[in-house]
C-alpha cells in the first residue's frame, strides 16, 4: 500500500516551522489501548450484524416468494434510480415514479404475507449495528484540536471588506465600523469596476500593516492569505461570505461574522497549511471535471445541491468535460475520474454536493476525492455519502492533473478559472498564520472512518489485556 492510499489517521506534526514535514512520534501514530466502552460497542456491533444476517436468512427460508420479491424489487429500484440520475426529459421522471412505487409495492407484499415485523426487526438490528460500530470508532480516535499560540494583538491591522458578499453582511453587521473602532484600517471593495485585491493587500504591507484580514468570500480570502503567508503576517478571517467553508473549519461563528473581530483584541494564532495550484493559493479546494462544471454554473452559489442534481446526467455518463488522468505522488494513477476534488487537508466526506469539513488544517497533506461512478449501485452509495467503488479518497503531498485538452476548467475555492494543463497541486505546510478569537464555537468531533480491522481488534480484546497493553507512550504497562 502506498502512502497516498493509507487511511488518514491524524496530523503530521512539525514542531520546527523550518521543517514542517518532519514526522514526530506521537500517541496518534501508535495503537491505543482498548477501553471497556470500546469493547462493549464493538461486540454489540458484531452481534447486531450477525443477527441482521440471521433474520435475512430465516426470512428467505420461510418464504421463497418473499425473498424473490425483495431481491427483484431492489434490482428494479436501483435500475430506475440510475435512470433518474443519468437521463433527461420524460424518461427521467418515469424512472422517478418507479423508484418510489417499487419499494411501496414490495412493502405491501411483505405486509400481505405477514412479514412486516420481520422487516422492521431487520432494519432495527441493522441500525443498531451501524450505531454501535460508529460509537466504538469515535471512542477509538478522540479529536485533537489544532495547537494555538499566544501572540500580541496587531498594532496596524488592515482589513479588506466586500459589501456585496453574503447578501450584504458587511453592512448588516456594521463590520467596517466595528473594525475601525478596534483600530483597524478598512478598505471597502465598492468599485466602480473590479478592484485589484492583491495590489491592495501588497500596498498595505508596504505601508506597515502587521495583519491582513478579509470579510468576503473564500476566493478573496485565499488570495489575501497567500500574500500574508509571503510576508509572514497573521491573517484574519471574517465570515462575511455566503458559505464560509474556511471559517467553518476554523470553528468561527458563521451566524455572527462580527464575532470574528474579537481576534483583534483577544485572539490566538493557528499555524495552518496553504494549498498551491499553478502558483495560486487556495484555502479550501480545487475542483475538476463535473465539480468544476458545477462551480461554473451561474446557479451554483444560490443552489449547490440543485445544480449538482441538474448536472448529474453528464457527470455519471461522462458526456461532459475533458478526459482527465490524475497522478498522486507518482505512485497512484486515477484514470478518467468524472469528478475530482483536491483539498487543503483531507475532508471528512459528506456527499457529492457537500464534501464535508476538515477537523485539521495542519497535517501537511492534500486530500483527494475522485468520483468514477459507473452503475446504479455506485451512484446510490455516492448520494448517500458512503464510500464505495465509485469513490476514492486518498491523501497526497502532490497531485498532477493531466488532460487531452490544452486548458481545463478548475473551480478554485468556488471561483471558476481556466488553467493550462498539466495542472500541479502541492501544499505548503504550516505556511499560514491565522489569528482567531480565543472564544469560538469550535470544530465538531471528527466523523469516524470505518475501519473493520480496528473494530475487530476492539471486539476481540480481552478485558485483562486492556489494562496491560501498550500505553500511549509506547511502553508496556505492568499488571
Amino acid at each position: 500500500m502506498t502512502d497516498a492510499e493509507k487511511p488518514y489517521r491524524g496530523p503530521r506534526t512539525g514542531r520546527d516551522r523550518g521543517d514542517p514535514r518532519t514526522e514526530a512520534t506521537t500517541p496518534e501514530a501508535r495503537p491505543l489501548p482498548v477501553t471497556a466502552a470500546q469493547r462493549r460497542f464493538a461486540r454489540l456491533a458484531f452481534a447486531a450484524a450477525l443477527a441482521t444476517a440471521a433474520m435475512l436468512v430465516v426470512g428467505g427460508r420461510t418464504s421463497l416468494f418473499v425473498l424473490i420479491v425483495g431481491v427483484l424489487g431492489l434490482v428494479v429500484t436501483l435500475a430506475a434510480l440510475w435512470g433518474f440520475l443519468s437521463r433527461r426529459g420524460p424518461l427521467r421522471w418515469a424512472c422517478a415514479i418507479v423508484t418510489v412505487a417499487v419499494p411501496i409495492t414490495v412493502i405491501a407484499v411483505y405486509i400481505a404475507r405477514g412479514h412486516l415485523w420481520d422487516i422492521v426487526l431487520t432494519l432495527l438490528l441493522a441500525a443498531l449495528a451501524v450505531a454501535a460500530a460508529r460509537a466504538a470508532l469515535v471512542l477509538a480516535r478522540p479529536p485533537a484540536g489544532m495547537p494555538e499560540r499566544e501572540t500580541p494583538p496587531p498594532a496596524r491591522p488592515f482589513l479588506i471588506m466586500n459589501p456585496r458578499s453574503g447578501g450584504g453582511k458587511v453592512g448588516r453587521f456594521a463590520l467596517d465600523d466595528k473594525a475601525a473602532a478596534r483600530g483597524a484600517e478598512v478598505a471597502l471593495l465598492t468599485g466602480p469596476g473590479p478592484v485589484d485585491v492583491a495590489a491592495l493587500a501588497r500596498r498595505a504591507v508596504a505601508d506597515g500593516a502587521d495583519l491582513l484580514g478579509v470579510a468576503g468570500g473564500d476566493g478573496t480570502q485565499a488570495l489575501v492569505a497567500g500574500i500574508a503567508a509571503e510576508n509572514d503576517l497573521p491573517f484574519l478571517v471574517v465570515s462575511a461570505g455566503t458559505r464560509n467553508h474556511f471559517a467553518m473549519d476554523l470553528g468561527l461563528d458563521r451566524e455572527r461574522p462580527d464575532a470574528g473581530l474579537d481576534a483583534l483584541d483577544d485572539g490566538v494564532e493557528l499555524c495552518l497549511d496553504l494549498g498551491l495550484i499553478g502558483g495560486r493559493t487556495f484555502v479550501n479546494n480545487a475542483s475538476f471535471g463535473a465539480y468544476a462544471e458545477v462551480v461554473r454554473s451561474p446557479e451554483y452559489r444560490d443552489d449547490k445541491r440543485g445544480t449538482m442534481l441538474r448536472l448529474l446526467p453528464e457527470m455519471l455518463s461522462g458526456r461532459r468535460g475533458p478526459h482527465l488522468v490524475v497522478r498522486i505522488d507518482d505512485d497512484v494513477v486515477v484514470e478518467a475520474p468524472k469528478a475530482l476534488l483536491v483539498s487543503n487537508n483531507p475532508y471528512e466526506f459528506g456527499g457529492p454536493a457537500e464534501p464535508g469539513r476538515r477537523s485539521r488544517l495542519d497535517t501537511g497533506l492534500l486530500g483527494v476525492v475522485a468520483i468514477t461512478v459507473d452503475n446504479a449501485e455506485q451512484a446510490v452509495e455516492l448520494l448517500r455519502g458512503r464510500r464505495g467503488r465509485g469513490l476514492r479518497t486518498l491523501v497526497a503531498h502532490e497531485v498532477l492533473v493531466e488532460s487531452d485538452a490544452p486548458q481545463i476548467p478548475v473551480g478554485i475555492d468556488g471561483e471558476a478559472v481556466l488553467m493550462p494543463t498539466p495542472v500541479r497541486l502541492t501544499i505548503r505546510p504550516l505556511a499560514l498564520r491565522v489569528r482567531v478569537p480565543r472564544e469560538r464555537p469550535g470544530v465538531p468531533r471528527p466523523k469516524p472512518v470505518f475501519d473493520l480491522a480496528l473494530l475487530r481488534r476492539q471486539a476481540l480484546t480481552m478485558a485483562r489485556l486492556a489494562g496491560g497493553g501498550t500505553s500511549p507512550t509506547g511502553r508496556r504497562r505492568r499488571s
